[in-house]
């Protein structure tokens, strides 16, 4: 039989995974009693967003020109978190559809991951999709997507996945445009890993795509970069269910049971070779680095045990989760946990609470600083009470990022505003068509955490789009911020900010914390310092009682003498005393953020 890889490229919600249903429906690959919306999404929390978060590939059958054809398509995720994921998948196949949704049109997303198939000149099938819509701008964002990858307006596929208008003629297409995989070279089997999952039973399934040789049950396989090797306790295809095979041949995508059950073992962007025939390694493989980190710990230290026992789990199936222990002396023992990106921390902290059934308390999201000291040590701190102290003799550089972002032209001036608050600079500008603007921007990766996304979606009305991509180091304008309560430091509350915004989110933290904190027994000073100096100070006043509530009657130096008494033993308490900040108030101080 004729195969064909293929993938699909889109941005999210551009009916990527609705396409996918109708090519199962019309190739029979799933019969109609088991049909259900997102096939290919297998958790609950892909269909409530309507996102694909994990990848699955699937095997079709097509007739085409009198011949069988094997499809094999990869369902890549979507947000450029995953972009990596995206990247190996992409390495795995020999086409790709370039899916656009002609309501909305060529989005920042799709750009940056058209470049990564280009790069890898992958054959590109450009689709406009949900031509049924009534809102469709067909001929003008047909039009938008011809001059991005100069083709001739005929070439575009114009289909519906909720319909199934022109989804066979694609499917002939696919035969048509899309190259065979090459004819392996080398006997010594290779395969490259772009996925894998877990079972309790049968540790990690692996998704390879095989480039040379062939893999059966049986054969005892290694991981390169894992370094570890094991037999293969099935190997098979997925039609979208698991389907166990002879053998995996060159050119095929498939699956394979390794019995592994630790963590840290399979990578995505791995090469399988055969242990009694060595081979070289495929190119492109990295270690993925955490963007984003953040501190959970369990609601109740209880479920100290179980947070463990969960993100041991989860990082069975998800390689580019990484954590360490850390404790606190309020929150008491948790994980320091690195994340791909704001997206993914939201994924995991979500399956944690629905998975495993726990409470968790997630800290802001900060990221790695790189600091450099006079004898030429180098440090990366992405905890703030780590931070140096202001007057440190030392180098501190942070990451940006180089963005796109799609836009209307009416909401420009807007996003100018947006991006100087963000301390950001505009590279370039681009007339994309259609009355929208292609900028180019540069911005820390701070700023960007510090809730850009959500802000680019309202002041456009929801309108434009973010790419973005981690761009290089460069020196950082930060100092860290700390919070005194009664004179004495709260090293949870500090935080690392931009120079710029010192004095803003000093104030802004006072205030939350003056309107958090329980009154004490005295005074209670609240100050924020920075730069060698307190920026901004509000003083809680003490909780009063009537000493002079049992008087009744006599001369007035008698209430006099309680109420100086009373004022003696307030100060020796300022003098003495602690603020003890119950739980909550942190619990307040994180949630709000």
């Amino acid at each position: 039989m004729e195969i064909r890889n293929f993938g699909i490229i889109a941005h999210i919600d551009h009916g990527k995974s609705t396409l996918a249903d109708r090519m199962l429906e019309v190739t029979s690959t799933v019969e109609a009693r088991k049909m259900k919306d997102q096939v290919l999404d297998s958790m609950d929390l892909e269909r409530e967003r309507g996102i694909t978060i994990k990848m699955q590939p699937v095997r079709m059958k097509h007739k085409f020109g009198g011949k069988d054809y094997i499809l094999n398509l990869i369902d890549t995720p979507g947000h450029i978190d995953f972009s990596y994921e995206v990247s190996r998948a992409l390495r795995a196949i020999e086409g790709v559809l370039l899916l656009v949704d002609s309501t909305q049109g060529v989005q920042a997303q799709t750009l940056s991951t058209l470049q990564m198939a280009k790069d890898l000149g992958l054959v590109i099938i450009p689709v406009l999709t949900k031509i049924d819509a009534p809102h469709s701008r067909i001929k003008e964002v047909g039009e938008e997507l011809r001059k991005l990858i100069d083709c001739d307006e005929s070439e575009i596929v114009k289909v519906s996945g909720k319909t199934g208008e022109g989804v066979r003629e694609l499917l002939d297409l696919i035969c048509d445009r899309i190259p065979p995989p090459l004819s392996s070279v080398n006997e010594k089997p290779r395969g490259l890993v772009f996925d894998f999952q877990y079972s309790n039973h049968r540790g990690i399934i692996i998704y390879l795509r095989v480039f040379d040789g062939s893999f059966k049950k049986g054969d005892t396989l290694r991981f390169l970069a894992g370094k570890r090797s094991f037999p293969a306790l099935e190997v098979g295809i997925l039609s979208p269910q698991e389907i166990p095979t002879a053998t995996l041949e060159s050119g095929e995508i498939g699956y394979i049971v390794t019995g592994i059950k630790e963590a840290g073992i399979a990578n995505v962007g791995d090469t399988i070779i055969n242990e009694k025939s060595p081979a070289e390694e495929l190119p492109g493989y990295k270690e993925v680095q955490p963007v984003v980190w953040a501190s959970i710990f369990p609601d109740s230290q209880d479920d100290f045990t179980i947070l463990r026992q969960a993100l041991d789990r989860l990082r069975l199936s998800d390689s580019s989760l990484s954590y360490e222990e850390e404790s606190s002396g309020v929150l008491g023992r948790g994980f320091r946990c690195g994340f791909l990106g704001m997206l993914h921390l939201e994924i995991v902290t979500e399956r944690l609470r629905r998975e495993f059934n726990i409470e968790i308390i997630i800290t802001s999201p900060s990221i790695a600083y790189e600091i450099t000291y006079n004898d030429g040590r180098i440090e990366s701190i992405y905890a703030a009470s780590r931070f140096p102290d202001f007057g440190a003799s030392v180098t501190v550089r942070e990451p940006w990022i180089l963005g796109q972002i799609i836009t209307p032209s009416d909401y420009i001036g807007n996003i100018m505003n947006l991006l100087y608050d963000h301390e950001s600079s505009l590279i370039d500008t681009e007339i994309f068509g259609d009355g929208r603007t292609l900028l180019t921007i540069e911005m820390p990766l701070r700023e960007l955490m510090r809730g850009f996304f959500d802000k680019l979606k309202n002041t456009s009305s929801g309108y434009a789009s973010l790419s973005y991509e981690i761009a290089e180091m460069r020196p950082a304008d930060v100092a860290r911020l700390d919070v005194f309560v009664a004179e004495e430091i709260v090293p949870a509350f500090s935080r690392v900010v931009g120079t710029r915004r010192i004095e803003a989110d000093a104030r802004v933290l006072v205030d939350k914390l003056y309107n958090t904190l329980p009154k004490q027994q005295f005074v209670t000073k609240i100050q924020t310092k920075a730069l060698g100096r307190f920026i901004a100070s509000k003083t809680l006043s003490a909780m009063r009682k009537d000493v002079t509530a049992k008087l009744y009657g006599g001369d007035v130096s008698r209430k006099n003498k309680l109420l100086d008494k009373q004022k003696k033993g307030k100060k020796k308490m300022l003098e003495r005393g602690r603020v003890h900040i119950p739980q909550e108030v942190f619990m307040k101080m994180i949630k709000e953020e």
